[in-house]
This record gives C-alpha cells, sequence and structure tokens, in this order.
C-alpha cells in the first residue's frame, strides 16, 4: 500500500413483475418505519433523518454508550448498519446487519441478546485487489429486500445472502480488478433491482452504474459515465438544462479515443422519487487527473445523472465541473426534497458537490435553480452561470491553464473537495441541509509524461499530477488549524445559517432527528450532538477511533437507539493508516493530517447510545 501511495503521489416504463411490486412495497414500508433503517440514506429520498423523537435538544445531554461491537479489522469505516424486524428477516427477533472493511466482512446481530447469528467472511485477494483501491479499503454499507442482504465486495463481486442465515444465494461479478477496478458503494436496492456502481477513475476504468435482478442476479442494464449514446444509455430525448443533449454528446468532447479511459467513477449514495421511477447520482473525475493532455469538457464526467430505474436510460444530465482540473470528483449525494425555491413549489434535488458550490435543481428536468458556495474559502471559481451552469473559472487557480509541470498554488478547496462521500442530511422540521465539510486548500501540479508522467497502462495508477494539501482557514490562538466545519445550510437563499469550526475535516455521515438533534462524527473520534435549530453543542463521546462512518438511528422495545461506526480512514486517514501523519509538506495528497494521532488509533467498532 505505501508503493501504491508513493505512486499516487507523483502519477497521484413496463408492467412489473409480481416480486417487483412487493420488493418495492417493503423497502417503501420500512423506510416510512422510524424504528428501522432498510435503506443507506434512511429514506428513498437520502434524507438520513428519523422521526423518532425520544432524544432530543432537552434531554441529549443525559446520552449514555448502550454496547459496542467491533468489526475485527483496523482500517477506514464508512457506512453503517441496516436495522430490520423479525417480519423482514424471518428470525425471531429485530436484527442488525454490519459490515467492515476489507475484506468486507458481514455481521448480523441478535438485538435482544447482542449474540452474533452469522458471520459472512469473503475470501478475496488482498495482493490483486488493495493495491488498486483508491482510496482505502473502505466499504460504505450494505442493501436490503425481499429477504436477502446484499454487498458490494472490493473485488467487483455482488453477493445476495439470505438474511436469516448469511447463506450465499447468488454472485456475480461486476467488474475486474486486473484493470483497475474496485467497488466500495453500497448496493441500492430500487424495485425488483439491485444498484451498483464502479470506481477506478485513477486507474483509466471507464465506469458505470449497473442495475442486476434482485432475484438471480442477471444484468438488467449497463449505463457508462461517457462514449457513445449506447454505452451511456442516452437517447434522442436525454436533456442537459432544458436542451436536448444531441447524438454523441460525450464523443464530441474528448480527443479522439480518449473516453475509453474516460474514468467518472459512481460510488455514492443514490436516491429514488418514486413517482417519477428515477434513479439520481454523479459520476466522478475524468481520467487523467493532468488536464492539459485531455482537452474539452470531458463529458459526461462531473455529472449529475436522473435515470429510469426500468431501463437505465438518462432522463437529463448536468455537468457541474466541465473538464475537471482539480479532481472534483461529483459523486457525493442528492437529496430530493419538495419545498419552495425563490417563492415557487419545487420537487428538488440538492446536492453539495466537491467543487466547493452547493446545487438546488429542479429534479423533474434539471433546471438550475440555486448554485453557490458553501465555504467561503473557495476560490478556483467566482460563479456559476446561472444560463450556461458553467462555473467561471479563475485562471490562475486552473492547473491546466499554466501548462504541464507548472505548479498552480492555494487553490480551495483541495482535490478532498469541500465535502466528499460523508453523507449531510435533511431535517423537514426545521427545512435546513446539515453538512460535513472540509476546510483544505491545495497546490497542484499536472506532471508531464517527459518529467516521468505515465502513459495509460490497464491496471497502473493514471494520474498524473503532484498535489500537496493545507488548512484553508488561519491559525487560531491555541495554534491550531480549521481544517473542517459543520454547517446548517438554507437550499433556497443558497447560504450557511450557522457554521461550527473543526480541527480536522467532518468527514462522517449525519443524522438529522424529530428531537431537533443533529448527530455527527469527527475524525479525533468524538461523536457530537447539537441543537439542529442553533448548532448549540449538547453532548459528546469519545469513541475508539475516528469516524468517517455514518451515523444511524432505531427503536427497539420502545427505546431510540443512535449508532455510529468509527475506524479511521478513508482518503481523509489514509495517510494515518499509511504512517505518514507526519508528512512536513502540508497534508500531502493522502490526508496526513499532523497532531491527529494525538487523539486517535486505527480501529473498526459501531458504538451504540441511548438515554438511561
Amino acid at each position: 500500500m505505501k508503493h501504491f501511495v508513493r505512486v499516487m503521489l507523483l502519477v497521484g416504463a413496463v408492467f412489473l413483475a409480481p416480486h417487483s411490486a412487493f420488493a418495492n412495497a417493503e423497502v417503501a414500508k420500512l423506510n416510512d418505519n422510524p424504528s428501522y433503517w432498510a435503506f443507506p440514506g434512511g429514506n428513498y429520498w437520502n434524507w438520513r433523518y428519523t422521526e423518532l423523537d425520544q432524544i432530543n435538544s432537552r434531554n441529549a445531554s443525559k446520552l449514555q454508550a448502550a454496547w459496542t461491537f467491533s468489526t475485527g479489522v483496523l482500517r477506514g469505516h464508512e457506512g453503517g448498519p441496516l436495522v430490520l424486524p423479525e417480519s423482514a428477516t424471518g428470525l425471531g427477533h429485530d436484527t442488525l446487519y454490519i459490515h467492515s472493511a476489507f475484506p468486507n466482512n458481514v455481521f448480523a446481530i441478535n438485538l435482544e441478546t447482542l449474540e452474533i447469528v452469522w458471520e459472512y467472511s469473503p475470501q478475496q485477494d488482498w495482493d490483486g485487489v488493495v493495491p488498486v483501491m483508491c482510496c482505502d479499503t473502505v466499504n460504505r454499507g450494505l442493501g436490503y429486500g425481499e429477504g436477502k442482504i446484499f454487498l458490494q465486495q472490493a473485488d467487483t463481486t455482488l453477493v445476495a445472502l439470505e438474511a436469516d442465515t448469511g447463506d450465499k444465494v447468488w454472485s456475480i461479478k461486476n467488474g475486474d480488478p486486473s484493470k483497475g477496478e474496485t467497488n466500495t458503494n453500497a448496493p441500492h436496492i430500487i424495485k425488483d433491482k439491485v444498484i451498483t456502481g464502479m470506481s477506478g477513475a485513477e486507474f483509466g476504468v471507464r465506469c458505470w452504474l449497473a442495475a442486476y435482478d434482485i432475484d438471480d442476479g442477471s444484468l438488467v442494464w449497463k449505463a457508462y459515465s461517457m462514449g457513445p449514446d449506447d454505452d451511456m444509455l442516452f437517447d434522442s430525448n436525454t436533456t442537459s438544462l432544458g436542451q436536448k443533449v444531441g447524438k454523441n454528446s460525450s464523443l464530441k468532447t474528448w480527443q479522439g479515443d480518449q473516453w475509453k479511459q474516460g474514468g467518472g467513477s459512481t460510488w455514492g449514495w443514490w436516491p429514488y422519487d418514486k413517482q417519477e421511477n428515477l434513479v439520481y447520482y454523479g459520476s466522478g473525475n475524468p481520467g487523467t487527473w493532468n488536464p492539459v493532455v485531455r482537452p474539452g469538457d470531458n463529458k459526461w464526467s462531473m455529472t449529475i445523472f436522473a435515470r429510469d430505474v426500468d431501463t437505465g436510460v438518462a432522463r437529463w444530465v448536468y455537468q457541474m465541473t466541465p473538464h475537471d482540473e482539480w479532481d472534483y470528483d461529483g459523486v457525493n449525494e442528492m437529496i430530493l426534497v419538495d419545498m419552495k425555491v425563490k417563492g415557487k413549489n419545487r420537487k428538488a434535488l440538492v446536492h453539495f458537490d466537491r467543487n466547493g458550490f452547493a446545487y438546488t435543481m429542479d429534479r423533474i428536468n434539471g433546471e438550475l435553480l440555486v448554485a453557490e458556495k458553501y465555504d467561503p474559502a473557495v476560490n478556483w471559481a467566482t460563479h456559476v452561470d446561472m444560463k450556461t451552469g458553467r462555473p467561471q473559472v479563475v485562471a490562475k487557480y486552473a492547473p491546466g491553464h499554466g501548462g504541464e509541470d507548472v505548479n498552480s498554488t492555494n487553490i480551495c478547496p483541495a482535490a478532498l473537495g469541500t465535502k466528499d462521500q460523508q453523507p449531510a442530511a435533511y431535517s423537514p422540521r426545521t427545512g435546513l441541509f446539515y453538512v460535513p465539510t472540509n476546510h483544505v486548500c491545495m497546490n497542484y501540479e499536472p506532471v508531464s509524461y517527459a518529467a516521468g508522467g505515465n502513459q495509460y497502462v490497464a491496471g497502473q495508477p493514471w494520474v498524473n499530477a503532484i498535489l500537496s494539501m493545507f488548512p484553508a482557514g488561519a491559525v487560531t490562538k491555541d495554534g491550531t488549524n480549521n481544517l473542517g466545519n459543520f454547517i446548517a445550510w438554507d437550499a433556497d437563499k443558497g447560504e450557511i445559517v450557522w457554521s461550527l469550526p473543526e480541527r480536522f475535516s467532518v468527514w462522517s455521515g449525519v443524522l438529522a432527528t424529530a428531537g431537533d438533534v443533529v448527530f455527527y462524527g469527527t475524525l479525533e473520534g468524538y461523536l457530537k450532538a447539537v441543537d439542529a435549530k442553533s448548532g448549540k453543542l449538547l453532548w459528546k463521546f469519545k469513541t475508539p477511533s475516528g469516524i468517517i462512518g455514518n451515523t444511524n438511528a432505531w427503536s427497539h422495545k420502545g427505546k431510540q437507539y443512535v449508532g455510529v461506526l468509527s475506524g479511521l480512514g478513508g482518503w481523509a486517514g489514509i495517510g494515518f493508516a499509511a504512517g505518514l501523519e507526519k508528512d512536513t509538506d502540508g497534508l500531502g495528497a493522502v490526508g496526513a493530517y499532523r497532531g491527529l494521532g494525538d487523539f486517535t488509533r486505527l480501529g473498526g467498532v459501531l458504538s451504540v447510545f441511548s438515554l438511561p
């Protein structure tokens, strides 16, 4: 892995079958029951919100640890548990399902006794998989539907397990690690389909989103992020900002056959609009990171897609960062909300992009409604042109404008983005979005082939850039830096309502509750509860490791529980995991936060809390 890190630094509408209707109704019913957590985002709209209010802003200070569970794996733990009732699993009790980082073990835990009901331990080739994972050996969770638990292994094996026994029902291969193809996303069960993505942009992989049949794992559709229309599942009605994109809209924006190594990873959190039958997701950076050698907009990397769940055909697309020069992946989650925007009722989609802009869009037709910076440090673009949708780039902060081997300095945000994978939450009680953010800038140098960059070779890193990251904020009186903020965001006005500075990037998933409490975790390992209206700190608890996982809620025997998965890693912690936390050149390219080792160590623990 250390060798890999060194390299990275340098090159760095149809009739539904009966089972379909059942699967759709079953998960939807569980999503409406706050006692359980059956979908990665909490509900189909990705709110990460619970109607449970036993824990509220008046009594949250009394929270205490209820129980813990170690996965036995010491690496980055993203995602969080699923919690299901007896009626869903066939077991005689409520059951919690939790995953680990590589090798992606899965555990079923009896919530009556806290005993392990079963464990699934995949046998994966460490040498063939881990070196091509970027970044860190994380897994973002599990899926559920029709009595089965679904796991997307790092080696691209998608597995369906019996929820009651852990026995394998079926498995398929979604990719090929020898080409740099790996998986870290949680499978999303929508109707009768298991939806999964693909990672590997840093290895020149042309990535995709795919849907498999929930019963037997057969491929239903596969949609690439770039290439010919047939590959992308674009038709004559696919639009961008209300205009038809036209035939082969992607091919026209790449030089020659560069689209074949186009990147556009898909590993985020994907919501579903049942009424429109659309699933929404984002694509990542184009390959290679060096922008000088790939002229054009490089469509449709860095793009929001709205696709028909049954056919995969794209209704609309919107590219946030054309010709990405900064590694500002567009994979972050979409949150669906019916809300007023500029005085008009809208079926909205809200997205906090790595590029530092928060977008509010009409999720039906893809109209751009709001695009504003959600960290004042963002400087690579002045604003987004609301007619064209294009960011207005500042030339001195655009690495490609200076040519190869020219170091562009003080670019904000860094490649980490103002926010990365850590999912935000929405509360219908306050109408606010709660967002974990990074407050980090970078220097970025595209590396030419002559200066040591490499040509594309399948299965080898293909980055061709050197970057270093550092705090965006000034040093505080106690000599520390403000590397993160936790913010409340108004998606109508496009402005921060309140902001809480944090010493390190805030890399955890957020939970909002009907008790007007918002939970988030820190890299030092603190789970914090704050008032949803004011941001006032109500409670905090030191967990065994840094938190890059999500916070979930459920109820058992009338008591509300909150759980968080801790285990330092991911891009924010891989530097620590690789022993590079004492890097003297800013944060390096791998999130080597100096001083983090004074607070925490590696781990993989689910910590669960309740009131006395």
